[in-house]
């Protein structure tokens, strides 16, 4: 559904009237197209205080951009603060980024480079835990589209680690991320042939459930065109859209109910040869209040959201269908990190979903050689919201400080970078596409 506000606020008297009633003024947002793959400008690398990881320097000359240390309109800046260890060393982020902040261009990027909080350094891990709030503040006040990131890197790890991660902030592809922090692992990818940057997925397989359209056909339609060999499935009433969305993007449609017994063994015969991603997108939601909610609307919800999810991935993992150096993403909500009224049901199984994720995570790593993440997305345009009446649904596209609703195609640029071979280190994270939602965390 179109945003008529934000079209409005893109004409003179619409900025004119707007500012006068200081109402929110959102940017349009600069996403990936084929004619603009990156971001203009140059990246600006500053550092606040000495590094404690190695190879910032070359993961940064990887990013796609440009590296300088000085320019009057940089399109990104990159402050490695990994080496801030006390209070003291907050001033050294304050007098890199100071200078520069108002010089970046509009719909630019920011990722502040920290390590892991230090359980037995609490000088050091208030320095470090300092940064995320540092981070999620400046998000909310750099506006005109810019975004705001940190990313941990673990002490005495490598920048290496984090290429695919930069790569993904640094580019038009996490338009509608800010204010996020994502830990990485020590894990690096395994050495081979460099991934075609056009089409890192290539020769890998990947399903997609509730696949028909929405969020789920944005997913697959993403993944088919970073080169991946997709798989759509949603239930069997869906069967003409799925089979659409399949012949548009070249792909396999697998009319199956998730909740099903034999769902996995069904996947598993889908896929002889294995399976590299599997993305967990298919849900459902039976709002009201808990007072009126009946136990079948309770049920329901918790079984195709949480449960087939968790049955799902136990026995294809434990199947081998999922091969080594796999991906496994599953949809989680803002819902589940903050709450909604009318929707005990709907957060209940995507707080679940986290849960999962944060537990499964580190161990289908050690057992399986697989990596396990979720998307949580906000407010996002789709037939969904667009049923929702009006000011409720402006103020779900306002509160964030983008001030706009996000695309499925938000959601499914964050799936694609977690689904990449390079994106070993990337684990047991939960990436909020919200724009920065003032609600939750």
């Amino acid at each position: 559904m179109a945003d008529r506000y934000l079209h409005l606020t893109g004409t003179a008297p619409g900025r004119f009237l707007t500012r006068r009633l200081g109402l929110p003024q959102p940017a349009p947002l600069r996403r990936w197209t084929l004619e603009t793959p990156r971001l203009e400008g140059p990246l600006l690398h500053l550092t606040a205080g000495a590094s404690a990881v190695t190879g910032v320097a070359e993961a940064l000359s990887r990013s796609g951009l440009p590296v300088v240390g000085d320019t009057d309109r940089p399109a990104a800046i990159v402050l490695d603060a990994t080496g801030v260890a006390t209070a003291a060393g907050l001033g050294d982020v304050h007098a890199a980024l100071h200078p520069v902040v108002r010089s970046l261009a509009p719909g630019g990027r920011i990722v502040v480079l920290g390590t892991v909080p230090s359980p037995d350094d609490h000088h050091q891990a208030a320095a470090q835990q300092a940064l995320e709030g540092f981070v999620r503040s400046l998000g909310k006040e750099t506006g005109r589209g810019s975004t705001v990131q940190l990313v941990r890197i673990p002490v005495g790890g490598a920048a290496r680690a984090a290429e695919s991660t930069l790569r993904f902030l640094l580019s038009p592809r996490s338009a509608y991320v800010s204010g996020q922090v994502i830990e990485l692992t020590t894990a690096t990818p395994t050495p081979g042939p460099a991934a075609d940057p056009a089409a890192p997925l290539t020769d890998r397989t990947a399903l997609v459930t509730g696949a028909a359209r929405g969020i789920g056909a944005a997913v697959a339609s993403v993944l088919a065109r970073d080169g991946a060999r997709v798989i759509v499935l949603d239930v069997p009433g869906a069967r003409e859209e799925l089979e659409r969305t399949a012949d548009r993007l070249g792909a396999t449609a697998l009319p199956l109910d998730i909740t099903a017994p034999d769902a996995a063994g069904r996947i598993a015969a889908a896929v002889p040869d294995g399976l590299d991603v599997l993305v967990h997108n298919a849900g459902i939601t039976r709002d009201r209040r808990l007072a009126n909610m009946p136990a079948d609307r309770w049920a329901s919800v918790i079984e195709v959201n949480l449960d087939s999810v968790l049955r799902t991935t136990d026995e294809l993992l434990e199947a081998g269908v999922i091969a080594r150096g796999g991906r496994i993403v599953a949809t989680a909500s803002i819902a589940g990190i903050a709450g909604n009224t009318g929707q005990t049901n709907y957060a209940a199984s995507k707080a679940g979903i986290i849960g999962l994720v944060r537990s499964l995570g580190p161990r289908a790593a050690a057992d399986h050689g697989v990596t396990v993440n979720a998307v949580a997305p906000g407010f996002i345009e789709t037939k969904m919201t667009a049923a929702v009446p009006l000011f409720i649904r402006e103020a779900g596209r306002r509160m964030n400080s983008l001030s706009q609703g996000g695309l499925p195609v938000d959601v499914a640029e964050a799936v694609a970078w977690f689904a990449q071979p390079d994106s070993t280190a990337v684990n047991g994270q939960v990436l909020r596409v919200c724009g920065q939602s003032l609600l939750g965390a």
